[in-house]
């Protein structure tokens, strides 16, 4: 269990300081034989700030709960 809630508060902390993810894609505008002419998008993926919140604390409740028990 404890290496699941270290990952977990991991990624609740990179979640709350990155705030958004990027990627490109290359779409085919025109194809005419030799010529072809590319577009390329950017796509950005916001990280909720609620969810790395709750990983993060679902990760502190493990690693804390997990030191209770075993006592």
């Amino acid at each position: 269990m404890k290496p699941l809630a270290i990952i977990l508060i991991v990624l609740g902390l990179v979640g709350l300081g990155v705030g958004a993810f990027s990627y490109k894609t290359t779409e085919k505008v025109v194809d005419l034989g030799p010529i072809e002419v590319n577009k390329e998008n950017s796509h950005t993926i916001p990280i909720p700030t609620v969810a790395s919140v709750v990983v993060l604390v679902a990760g502190a409740l493990l690693l804390f709960s997990g030191k209770r028990v075993g006592s």
